[in-house]
C-alpha cells in the first residue's frame, strides 16, 4: 500500500482524549458575550437607556457614550482573560476577517498601560487592501474602515474580544456583506411596519428572523491529508464511487458515531459560551454528512452566529482529528450540502407575520405578507438565483436530492385553493354577505388548512413551511446574508407598492380598508397564479445555466433600480460585487484545474505506470516459463496492460488540452467573457479527466493507489 495512505489509515484508531462535559459544571449560556445584561452592570442606567435607544433607532452613538461603553467592554473582557481586541467583519472573500490589536500601550512616561477607548471601539483602519473590492479601490489605496455594529454584541474568542463591524472603503462604498444587509433590514422594517398599521396601530417595528440549517461533512484529517484536492479545493476531484453509498438510507437520522458525538458535544459547549443557540443535530443522508441548526434569531445576529459557527467547527474539529468540509459537493454520486435558510417576519410584540392568527383580521394580515412575499420572489426570480449561485454550488443544484435550478415555490394545494378563492372575490366594494363569507369560510379556516398541509415537496427550491419561507438552494459555505439582502429588498419594494395601491383605493374610490386590501390582493394573485400553473406543467428539470450567466442578473437595469431606489447598494457597488463573484468563479475553476492536472500527472500516471511495470514483470516471467505460448497464460494481463495504456493516453491528452484551454481563457480581459469561457471550455475537462482517472482506480492494484478512496473517507468512525 502507498506509504502515506497506509500511515493515514493506521492513525485512525488514534483519537484525542475526550472530556466528559456532563461531569463538568454546566456552561452558562452566552457567558462570553458582552450583551445588554453585561453592559448594564458596567454603565449608568441613563447611559444604558441611551445605548438601547441608539440600537433601536439606528442612530449614531456619541463620543462620550462610546467611551463609556468601550471602558465597560474592556473591563469585562480583561476580567475574563482577554489580552487583545479585533474588529470582526465579513469581507467579500466569503470568510470572516480580523486584525488583532493588543490592549497594551505606553503612557507619556513610557510605562505600560491598558488602553481601549471609544475611538478604537467605533472605528479602525485595518488596511486590508488585498480583500476583493471589484475595482472599487486599487491596492495602493489601502485605506479601508471597519465601523462598529452595536446591534450585534461583542464576544470573546479564545483571548480576543471580537467586535462585529461593517467594512467600507475610504469613499464609503460597502466592501462587505453586512453593510447592505443592515440597510436592507432597516428598509424592510419601515415598509412592513406601515402594512402592519393597517391592522394594529401600536406596531412600531418589524424584525426579520432567520433560522439556518448548516450541512457539512466530517472527514478524518489523516486521510484528508493524502488528498491534495480536498486540502486545496474542499472537494474530491477524483474518486470512484464506493460499492455502497447512501442507497440504504442507513446513515440518515442514525445513531451518531462516538467520535462525531464527542466533537459535537464540545462544539455545543463552545457555541453556548458565545451565545449561539444550537437546537438540533443529526446525521444527514450521505455517509459522514451531518447537520446542525439553531433556534431562530433576529437576522443580523443569526448571520453573525452562522459565520462564527463555521470558525468554531474548524477549531473544534482539529482537536478530534477531523476536517470539516463545507463545500457544496465534496463527493461525487452522493448528496451535497446546503444551508437551508428560513426567513420570517416578527413584530415588536413577537407576532409572526407569516403565521395565521386566531381572528379573520390577523389572517388577513398574514395573507398580505404571504402573498406579497410570493409576488416579490416570482418577480425577481433571476436575482434570487444570482444571490445563491457559485462554482461550487453549481455542482450540487439539481442532483442527488438537491433542489432544482428552476426557481419555484411550493405552498401546497390547500393554500393554492385559498388563493383561488381570493382571486374570485368580486371587484370593487364587497357586500356584507360576501365579506362575512370570505372571512369565515376562506380566511377564518386558514389555520386548519395549514395544519400539516405544507412542505410536502422536500426538493422544491423554496417552500412555505407553515410560518416561514425556506430557501433550500443556498450553498453550505455561503454567507446567507447575500440571499437575505436581496429578499429584504424585493419584499420591501413589493410592500411599498402594495401600500400605495391600497391607499389609492381608499382615497380615490372611498373604499373601506378591508375592501381595498381584498381588491389589491386579488390583483396581486392574478399576477402570480400563472407562475404556479407553469410549475405544475413543468415535468423535466431545465438544464442549469452556468453561474456566470446567472450572475448577470445582479447588474440588470431592474436590479440596479431596485437597490438604488431603496438606498441599499449603488450601481458602482453592484458592479463591484458582480466582478467579485465572477473573479471567484474563475479562480475556483482555475485552482481546481491546476490541482487536477497536478494530481493526474504526479500521482495517478506514475502510479499506473508502476502497476504497468508489475504486469510487465509478470508477463516476462510467464514468457520465461512458457516460451512462445506465454500469451495463453498472460491474456488477462495483456488486456489490463492495454487498458491502462489507453487510459494513460486519454488522461495525458486531456490534461494538455485543459492547460491550453486555460491559457486561452486567461488571455480574455473582460471578466464576464472570461468566466463564461472558463465555464464552457475549461470546466468540462474536470469531469472528462476524472472519468479516466476513476477507471484507473478500479484497475490499479489497491496497495499501490496513493489517495484515500471514498470507502475509506466516508465510512470512518
Amino acid at each position: 500500500m502507498h506509504t502515506l495512505r497506509k500511515q493515514s489509515l493506521g492513525k485512525l484508531s488514534e483519537s484525542p482524549k475526550v472530556l466528559n462535559y456532563r461531569k463538568e459544571a454546566p456552561v452558562e449560556y452566552a457567558s462570553n458575550v458582552f450583551n445588554s445584561k453585561q453592559l448594564q452592570k458596567f454603565i449608568s442606567e441613563n447611559a444604558f437607556e441611551q445605548m438601547q435607544l441608539c440600537i433601536e433607532k439606528g442612530t449614531q452613538i456619541g463620543a462620550s457614550l462610546a467611551d463609556q461603553i468601550a471602558s465597560a467592554m474592556k473591563a469585562w473582557a480583561v476580567s475574563k482573560g482577554a489580552t487583545h481586541y479585533t474588529h470582526w467583519f465579513q469581507p467579500l472573500s466569503g470568510a470572516t476577517a480580523e486584525k488583532h490589536e493588543s490592549f497594551f500601550d505606553l503612557d507619556f512616561s513610557g510605562d505600560q498601560i491598558e488602553k481601549f477607548n471609544g475611538d478604537q471601539l467605533v472605528q479602525q483602519i485595518p488596511n486590508a487592501s488585498s480583500f476583493p473590492s471589484g475595482g472599487i479601490r486599487n491596492t495602493f489605496e489601502a485605506r479601508g474602515y471597519t465601523a462598529w455594529d452595536p446591534s450585534s454584541p461583542a464576544f470573546l474568542f479564545e483571548n480576543t474580544l471580537c467586535i462585529p463591524t461593517i467594512f467600507v472603503s475610504y469613499t464609503g462604498e460597502a466592501l462587505d456583506y453586512k453593510t447592505p444587509f443592515l440597510k436592507s433590514l432597516q428598509k424592510l422594517d419601515e415598509a412592513a411596519t406601515e402594512i402592519c398599521r393597517f391592522f394594529d396601530k401600536n406596531i412600531n417595528k418589524v424584525n426579520v428572523t432567520v433560522g439556518w440549517e448548516q450541512e457539512y461533512f466530517l472527514i478524518d484529517r489523516s486521510l484528508a491529508l493524502t488528498r491534495p484536492d480536498l486540502m486545496l479545493t474542499g472537494r474530491t476531484l477524483l474518486g470512484h464511487a464506493p460499492s455502497k453509498g447512501q442507497e440504504l438510507n442507513d446513515h440518515y437520522f442514525g445513531s451518531i458515531p462516538s467520535r462525531v458525538g464527542d466533537f459535537l458535544s464540545e462544539l455545543e459547549k463552545e457555541c453556548s459560551l458565545v451565545g449561539i443557540p444550537i437546537k438540533t443535530k443529526h446525521n444527514e443522508v450521505a455517509p459522514s454528512q451531518y447537520e446542525i441548526a439553531p433556534v431562530f434569531e433576529h437576522a443580523n445576529l443569526a448571520v453573525d452566529h452562522n459565520t462564527l459557527l463555521m470558525d468554531l467547527m474548524n477549531k473544534v474539529a482539529y482537536k478530534y482529528n477531523f476536517v470539516v468540509l463545507f463545500h457544496e459537493k465534496p463527493f461525487d454520486k452522493i448528496n451535497g450540502s446546503g444551508k437551508h435558510t428560513n426567513w420570517s417576519l416578527n413584530t415588536n410584540y413577537g407576532i409572526n407575520l407569516l403565521s395565521p392568527g386566531k381572528t379573520p383580521m390577523s389572517n388577513l394580515q398574514f395573507l398580505s405578507f404571504f402573498i406579497n412575499t410570493i409576488a416579490a420572489i416570482l418577480k425577481y426570480k433571476k436575482l434570487i438565483n444570482a444571490s445563491m449561485v457559485s462554482a461550487s454550488n453549481d455542482l450540487r443544484i439539481g442532483v442527488n436530492e438537491a433542489p432544482s435550478s428552476a426557481l419555484s415555490i411550493f405552498i401546497g394545494n390547500h393554500l393554492l385553493g385559498v388563493l383561488n378563492d381570493l382571486e374570485n372575490v368580486s371587484k370593487g366594494k364587497l357586500s356584507p354577505e360576501e365579506k362575512t363569507d370570505l372571512k369565515l369560510n376562506v380566511i377564518g379556516k386558514i389555520p386548519e388548512i395549514l395544519l400539516d398541509n405544507t412542505d410536502r415537496n422536500r426538493t422544491a427550491p423554496i417552500a412555505f413551511t407553515g410560518n416561514k419561507f425556506e430557501f433550500r438552494t443556498v450553498g453550505s459555505k455561503s454567507n446567507c446574508s447575500k440571499l437575505i439582502t436581496v429578499l429584504n429588498a424585493i419584499v420591501t419594494e413589493q410592500l411599498i407598492d402594495f401600500k400605495k395601491a391600497v391607499d389609492k383605493l381608499i382615497d380615490a374610490k372611498k373604499m373601506k380598508k378591508d375592501d381595498a386590501i381584498f381588491n389589491v390582493l386579488r390583483e396581486t394573485i392574478s399576477t402570480i397564479k400563472p407562475e404556479f400553473s407553469k410549475q405544475k406543467k413543468q415535468k423535466e428539470q431545465p438544464r442549469q445555466e452556468p453561474a456566470p450567466k446567472v450572475l448577470s442578473s445582479t447588474v440588470s437595469s431592474r436590479s440596479i433600480k431596485l437597490f438604488e431606489s431603496l438606498g441599499i447598494l449603488s450601481e458602482r457597488e453592484l458592479m463591484a460585487r458582480y466582478q467579485v463573484d465572477l473573479e471567484a468563479y474563475i479562480s475556483n475553476i482555475q485552482i481546481e484545474s491546476r490541482t487536477l492536472g497536478d494530481m493526474a500527472q504526479n500521482h495517478i500516471i506514475p502510479t499506473a505506470i508502476r502497476y504497468q511495470n508489475v504486469l510487465i514483470e509478470n508477463i516476462r516471467g510467464l514468457k520465461e516459463i512458457y516460451g512462445t505460448s506465454y500469451t495463453k497464460f498472460a491474456s488477462e494481463q495483456l488486456i489490463i496492460l492495454k487498458r491502462i495504456s489507453g487510459l494513460l493516453a486519454a488522461i495525458n491528452e486531456g490534461v494538455t488540452q485543459m492547460i491550453n484551454a486555460r491559457k486561452k481563457a486567461n488571455n480574455v480581459t473582460d471578466f464576464n467573457q472570461k468566466a463564461v469561457q472558463y465555464a464552457e471550455t475549461v470546466k468540462p475537462f474536470l469531469s472528462d479527466i476524472r472519468y479516466q482517472c476513476d477507471k484507473l482506480e478500479l484497475t490499479v492494484e489497491d496497495t499501490l493507489w496513493p489517495l484515500a478512496k471514498y470507502r475509506e473517507l466516508l465510512f470512518v468512525r
